[in-house]
């Protein structure tokens, strides 16, 4: 007969997986590991989460650059889907170009993902 085996709640635990550029995933390790510990104020917006996390970056950098690596493309791999100029990209994920209307929907098409998230 089998002794019955205290278990771990595991029903309440939920999995994440990210894909992020190493020079992030320290910040995303500490900021668990902050959340874990609590010493986290509770909620927060996800603009004082940008802000807190990205300073000196903006919303649509961020969000540029996770989609194309959620899509496992290089800045090139992207220009060659969209047809727009790789160095453009480059500039657009580092806020030194506007997105605009047309690109976001070119963009957005690529990445799979609304335009509007781009903005």
């Amino acid at each position: 007969m089998q002794a019955h085996t205290k278990k771990h709640p595991t029903e309440s635990m939920v999995t994440l997986r990210l894909r992020l550029s190493p020079a992030n995933a320290a910040r995303v390790k500490d900021f668990v590991a902050a959340i874990e510990a609590g010493q986290e104020e509770g909620p927060i917006s996800y603009e004082a989460f940008f802000a807190k996390h990205f300073p000196g970056k903006s919303e649509q950098e961020i969000t540029l650059a996770g989609y194309r690596h959620r899509e496992n493309l290089t800045q090139q791999q992207l220009a060659e889907l969209t047809g727009i100029n790789r160095r453009h990209i480059s500039e657009m994920e580092h806020g030194k170009r506007p997105i605009g209307k047309e690109n976001a929907r070119k963009l957005a098409e690529a990445l799979h993902c609304d335009y509007r998230s781009l903005l």
